[in-house]
This record gives structure tokens, sequence and C-alpha cells, in this order.
């Protein structure tokens, strides 16, 4: 029969087991509803152990939120591998995946977290480094995209493209939490699409841009994202008058 004696943790391998901990809470509920007594049960230790690692909830929800930041640039990392249409809906299932995984934790961090306050206000320390972490999943999506463009130094058209695309995924997956109304895979799609369409209006003002968008068109495969939307596009045209 074996002993019901816990493992004694170091202090590096507790920490991470209550971040984790508290990323697992707070990605589902708000973090102003995540106690402490709830992490500790969690974490299967008590409440002054926790306050032993963490001088508050404040900085485990910090270090939790910096976790969560790491994830999800991460889910923008892609094989420069095939057609560009495929990369990018791949990145957005990741993208997805994390969203719908960390609801809560995703809408705190790109909404400027952190939602947990000290002595009822949260401090400016605080916010500027949440800034920091959000600035750093931007950088790093806004990074990816350009290296599968392969683009080192950008154009101030395509920087404009890559930002707002970025944007825009950003905006619409916090939409798409309040209450799920379009099918995942739909959004997904179309945001692959609105790259594309973002690309193609910057294409008809800018000759480096078409350059670079017939290179990406030419590479797309017949039944390729890239390719569906043209079909939809070509689809909504008026027939022509005989």
């Amino acid at each position: 029969m074996t002993s019901g004696a816990r493992r004694r943790m170091g202090v590096e391998e507790r920490r991470e087991q209550l971040i984790g901990v508290a990323l697992e809470l707070f990605s589902h509920r708000s973090p102003d509803d995540v106690s402490i007594d709830e992490i500790a049960a969690a974490a299967g230790i008590s409440r002054p152990l926790v306050y032993h690692y963490f001088p508050g909830k404040l900085s485990l929800y910090e270090a939790a939120l910096r976790r969560a930041a790491d994830d999800l640039a991460g889910r923008f990392v892609e094989p420069r591998e095939g057609p560009l249409g495929e990369r990018l809906l791949r990145v957005m299932g990741r993208f997805f995946d994390f969203v719908d995984e960390h609801g809560p934790g995703f809408s705190a961090l790109m909404r400027g977290g952190p939602a947990v306050s000290v002595g009822g206000a949260v401090t400016p320390e605080a916010a500027t480094a949440t800034h920091a972490l959000i600035d750093s999943v931007r950088l790093a999506a806004h990074d990816q995209i350009l290296s599968h463009l392969g683009v080192e130094r950008p154009s101030a058209r395509l920087e404009l493209v890559v930002r707002s695309w970025v944007s825009l995924a950003e905006s619409t997956a916090l939409i798409w939490l309040d209450g799920r109304r379009i099918p995942r895979a739909e959004l997904e799609l179309q945001l692959v699409h609105d790259f594309a369409a973002l690309a193609a209006v910057s294409a008809a003002h800018d000759e480096g841009m078409a350059e670079l968008l017939r290179d990406i068109l030419a590479a797309e495969p017949a039944d390729g994202p890239f390719s569906d939307l043209v079909g939809r596009l070509l689809g909504l045209a008026p027939a022509p008058v005989v």
C-alpha cells in the first residue's frame, strides 16, 4: 500500500505550480472572484504558504498573465513552409484554441488588466507591467507575420496592414467570447480572408504592396483560403448584361 505523504517541492517548482493553478482558475473566472483560499486549496497547500511564495494575489495574477502572454505569443510561431493562406489558417486555429481555453484570462490580458486591485486601486507599476505584456504579444505576432512574408524591413503600408490585422484578430476574439454566436471555424477563415482583403486594398494604392500580393497569390493553391476568398468575391459580382 502506497503512502499518502506528499512530495516536498522546491521553491521554483512550487512557484510554477501556483502560477499554473492560478492561471487555470483565472482562465475560467474573473480574477476578482478567485480567492487566495481557493488557489491554496487547488494547490493542496495552506493560505500562508501561498503568501510565502507571492506577496499577494496581484503578484500571482501578474505571474499568471506573464505565462499566458508567453503561451499566446507562441501560438503565432509557424514553420515557413507551404502557402501563406494555409499557414495563417493554422495560426488562427492555435490562437482561437487559446482564446477558447482561457476566455476570461484572455479578456483580462487584452483589455489591459490587471483586474485585481490592491487597496481598491490598481498600482501604476502593475498597469505598466501588464501593458508591456500585451505589447509583447502584439509584437511577437507582428514579427511572425513579417517572417511568413519574408520581409525584414516592411514598408509603411505593409506595416499598417500587419498591425491592423493583428489588432483585428484581437478585437474579433474578444467580441466572439461575448456569446460565441459565430462558429469558431468560420471566424478563423474569415480572419485569414481579412488579411488578404487588407493587403488587397493596400495593393490598390501602392505598387510595392501589389507586387507582394501577386507573389502571395501565385503560390496559393486552387483550394487555399485566399483562392476561396477570390471565388466568393467573384460570386458577388453582378452578372454581365447581355
